[in-house]
């Protein structure tokens, strides 16, 4: 598998790649319709900035978040770009049949020849009760300790490759390889590139030892990151997909034209976290929803800790912070996700830390 199709190239003066996760984020007062319009624009504008990438994440029952379907997102994103990288930051594999996924990104490959990463979670991405639900199980364990088994099922339909007398040797993830091997068939030769995603040491181990990319959710698990990707690196065996280690980290960043309206979206997208770990997810509150709130000591706490890990600020200031965090993790690249009530403000965010790094004019 060629290199480039998981290194990118640095534009500017970016310390290294950069690139976007998208939650299709729902603020209140607008539709799923309007998030997923912003995505797309999102997309084209990161596209002619030198962006490497754009991932969507799998989340699910969250009304503040319109990604449940991130293949579905993702085709209507390849119809309106054309060179920029496009896959899942993640898919829940344990959440889906294996074949189904390698359908779905097979087909995306189809539609998008060379463009395609499949990145895989072992998480649920939503609570246990939706979990069951989507896996028609309530054995919500088996699917996370079964995730090794699982990926291996997944990248066997990938490459069409099911030894003589296993029970699906004779089933095809269509598209895919097999259409290049049936009589006038020609088939393209790249697959999806895959991913291990994680927030702990689990997936970073088991990508070193499978010789993949992996990318380390750095906005929930600031805490983790540093051990993670040492484990991945020292664990890291060269495969046919890779000769040296490569790493991402997920970054949440907001830059603004006015410090002070950065802090007030990045206070609202803290009442946001909150509500979803009290259990009441809803759309993403407005900074005005976030001034009336008021903070219990023990909000006021978890508020403080998890807005330590989002830069945030002018450009410059956010700059600052993204270069401090390369030179503190290493991380071979960045991937920025930002969350604001307004869709414009988001779209605004991205231009600004590509115009303050240099990156190619639009």
């Amino acid at each position: 598998m060629p290199a480039d199709e998981i290194r990118g190239a640095v534009h500017g003066t970016a310390p290294v790649p950069l690139s976007v996760l998208d939650l299709v984020t729902v603020g209140a007062g607008s539709t799923a319709s309007d998030a997923l319009r912003t995505s797309v624009e999102l997309a084209r504008r990161t596209e002619a900035r030198g962006f490497h990438r754009y991932w969507v994440a799998e989340h699910h029952s969250m009304p503040g978040v319109a990604s449940s379907s991130p293949a579905v997102i993702l085709a209507n994103l390849a119809a309106h770009t054309d060179r920029i990288r496009l896959g899942s930051g993640g898919v829940m594999l344990p959440n889906h049949a294996p074949l189904v996924i390698a359908e779905q990104f097979g087909t995306l490959e189809a539609l998008a020849p060379g463009r395609i990463d499949l990145g895989l979670g072992r998480a649920p991405g939503t609570d246990g009760a939706t979990a069951a639900a989507l896996r028609r199980s309530d054995t919500l364990n088996e699917g996370a300790d079964d995730f090794p088994q699982q990926l291996a099922e997944l990248t066997r339909f990938l490459d069409d490759d099911f030894p003589d007398g296993h029970p699906y040797a004779r089933i095809h993830a269509i598209p895919g390889p097999v259409q290049g091997s049936t009589p006038g068939g020609v088939q393209s030769a790249h697959r999806p590139v895959i991913w291990l995603l994680g927030s702990s040491g689990f997936s970073a181990r088991l990508a070193g030892m499978l010789g993949l990319p992996f990318a380390f959710a750095h906005h929930f698990s600031a805490q983790n990151t540093v051990p993670a990707l040492d484990l991945y690196r020292e664990t890291f065996r060269p495969s046919e997909v890779l000769a040296e280690p490569y790493a991402l980290i997920g970054v949440s960043a907001l830059a603004t034209d006015d410090e002070a309206e950065a802090a007030r979206q990045v206070r609202a997208t803290a009442l946001n976290m909150l509500r979803l770990r009290l259990g009441r997810p809803g759309l993403f509150p407005d900074p005005e929803d976030a001034d009336r709130h008021e903070f219990s000591p023990m909000e006021e706490e978890f508020a403080a800790s998890f807005t330590r890990n989002i830069v945030h600020g002018t450009a410059d200031e956010v700059r600052a912070g993204l270069d401090d965090l390369h030179k503190r993790t290493g991380a071979d690249e960045l991937m920025l996700t930002s969350h604001a009530h307004r869709g414009e403000l988001r779209l605004r965010s991205y231009e600004l830390i590509a115009d303050a790094y240099g990156l190619p004019a639009a």
